[in-house]
């Protein structure tokens, strides 16, 4: 039986693809693997824009063969999508730090907005530790998350 054997990347759509590359490397600390604009036209057919000029980038999250891509989409029609948490559609990317307090305040010294301040959680897995979700270029919700457990070695009370 055909299945899934592992993940490959989370993408993003982007407004301008050098803000967006210069928060998630030059803010966040991913790391730029590679940029391009793919001139093929299996990309236009891929994508359901046949003439569409893609601009890419694609980033790792340090430690791992976590990837993120970025899009930027021209010569296309666009609407701006209302990027609230609670709308269908939306989601976020979440990373592992090793000191929320001292990166967030970096990060707002910068001019990284936020939802709100960091929170500790108070149950699941991550009790005990810190969260907190900022706001990227776009409005995309990026989580950071410091603590012991992971989901993967999280059991729920029975």
């Amino acid at each position: 039986m055909a299945k899934i054997t592992k993940g490959h990347h989370t993408g993003f759509t982007v407004t301008s693809l050098e803000r967006s590359i210069a928060f998630y490397r030059d803010l966040l600390g991913l790391e730029l693997v590679f940029q391009w604009n793919p001139k093929a036209a299996y990309i236009g057919e891929l994508v359901g824009y046949p003439d569409v000029d893609l601009h890419g980038a694609i980033l790792r999250v340090p430690g791992t063969e976590t990837f993120l891509e970025l899009l930027e989409y021209r010569n296309v029609p666009q609407d701006r999508v209302d990027m609230a948490n609670a709308n269908i559609g939306n989601g976020h990317i979440a990373f592992t730090v090793d000191d929320l307090e001292t990166f967030h305040k970096r990060l707002a010294s910068a001019g990284v907005k936020s939802v709100s301040p960091p929170v500790t959680p108070t149950i699941g897995p991550n009790k005990g530790g810190r969260a907190i979700y900022l706001i990227d270029p776009d409005g995309f919700r990026v989580e950071l998350i410091q603590t012991a457990t992971g989901f993967g070695d999280y059991k729920p009370a029975a």
